[in-house]
């Protein structure tokens, strides 16, 4: 069996025929196999969704108990048969619940991940590698300049700050689901036990991750008085930083946390006092190893800077194209040009565009 005739990339997404499914479709489908949470990746409207526990979950706090026709939960290592082509979930390390999606038929095996990470995260299963015949690979931080770093370097700066401007509040913006909850469990690690502030928007996802995993007090935005924030840390989506929410805060130390903010002059333009560079993505370093490590022969990029890693990929001597699918977005940038701008009694908006 050749790749293409185990999944081809369609309007509607990546599609096999043989299996009558879709990873991650566009737009409204019979079956769809969602690899994470994510808006640009799990949409409402389909037949009938087949995903991890917790990205069905997501979905359902996203956009209500009928989302999809039907629903069929798949855990991590679990294979289901589908027209008698095999589908397995392997973790991604991206956010909660997040797959990478394992395709066999005839001999074949092709991974899409999905998006994910190779380093390591508290609030979700770690990546695992998987090896494969075909590696479908996100590339959003696919240049070399895209070196992520050490998070808890980050997170050492934030508290410095922290301790440098005590009657300031320092607000971070983080997309909603995978970032302000990693944010909250690296502080922790780090020692800091103070509550954590947090945009309405960021409630319910924040909860549900909450009723898993130790974040420690967390409070809303919308309950303390403005003397209360003095020195506090806060987390709110990305536009709401420069929104009139924001001028609640006293002397706001302005902070976003993304794998963007390597690149100053996007901090600068945003107005970000404090880049942190945290990133639910793999970078270049952890795009290519990855690559190298699953053994393919043959690598499909998608979403992100597909030229420079399929060309990296080409100079090593593997088969490598570029696949040119509609709907992806980037979270982490998308983030910081537009997302939820209600006040801090809202809740999370059907849609999201990621972080």
């Amino acid at each position: 069996m050749r790749p293409a005739d185990l999944l081809v990339p369609t309007p509607a997404g990546l599609c096999c025929k043989p299996g009558a499914f879709h990873i991650d479709p566009t737009r409204p489908v019979e079956k769809a196999v969602i690899t994470h949470g994510h808006s640009d990746h799990a949409r409402p409207g389909h037949g009938a969704v087949l995903a991890t526990p917790e990205t069905l979950d997501l979905m359902r706090l996203r956009y209500g108990e009928n989302f999809a026709g039907a629903t069929q939960a798949i855990r991590y290592g679990e294979t289901v048969a589908l027209d008698g082509v095999r589908v397995t979930f392997h973790p991604a390390g991206h956010v909660l619940g997040s797959a990478q999606v394992a395709v066999e038929a005839g001999g074949l095996r092709i991974v899409a991940s999905g998006d994910y990470k190779d380093v390591a995260d508290p609030t979700c299963a770690p990546f695992e590698l998987v090896a494969c015949d075909v590696f479908i690979t996100e590339a959003t931080f696919a240049l070399p300049v895209f070196r992520h770093g050490d998070p808890d370097g980050e997170i050492a700066k934030l508290l410095h700050s922290v301790a440098l401007f005590p009657e300031r509040a320092h607000l971070i913006g983080a997309y909603s689901l995978g970032k302000a909850q990693r944010l909250i469990a690296l502080l922790r690690k780090a020692g800091y036990h103070k509550p954590i502030w947090l945009h309405g928007a960021m409630e319910k996802i924040t909860r549900y991750y909450a009723a898993r995993m130790e974040l420690g007090e967390l409070r809303l935005v919308s309950d303390a008085k403005k003397a209360e924030l003095a020195g506090a840390i806060a987390l709110c989506p990305p536009s709401a930083l420069q929104e009139v929410w924001s001028r609640r805060f006293p002397d706001p130390v302005t902070s976003f946390a993304s794998g963007w903010m390597r690149v100053r002059a996007r901090a600068r333009q945003r107005g970000v006092e404090l880049p942190l560079v945290i990133s639910d993505h793999a970078d270049w370093d952890g795009l290519t190893a990855t690559i190298t490590a699953t053994g393919a022969a043959e690598v499909w990029v998608t979403h992100g800077q597909k030229d420079a890693l399929v060309h990296w990929c080409v100079l090593r001597g593997l088969q490598a194209r570029p696949l040119d699918i509609v709907g992806y977005g980037d979270e982490e940038e998308e983030a910081a040009v537009g997302q939820e701008t209600d006040d801090a009694n809202a809740t999370l908006p059907a849609t999201d565009r990621s972080e």
